[in-house]
């Protein structure tokens, strides 16, 4: 059985749209309602994740807590 991650996500609206960050890659998704948003954010994560799992050289890196705070801001 494949054990299964964890991400803390922040949504927020900004524009009439809602905008999920996954706090732990920077992964960014976004749709018209809160759910939309979590939604895209996963799919996101697991695209992510199906690279880094074939690519060596892929980055990834938590927000930090200035750019937290510039997301929140905007």
């Amino acid at each position: 059985m494949k054990s299964r991650e964890f991400y803390t996500v922040v949504i927020r609206q900004s524009a009439g749209y809602w905008v999920s960050l996954c706090l732990e890659n920077g992964i960014v998704g976004q749709g018209n309602n809160q759910q939309e948003s979590i939604d895209k954010v996963k799919e996101a994560i697991e695209s992510f994740q199906a690279v880094r799992a074939i690519e060596n050289n892929i980055y990834t890196a938590p927000i930090s807590i200035e750019e937290l705070h510039n997301f929140s801001n905007i």
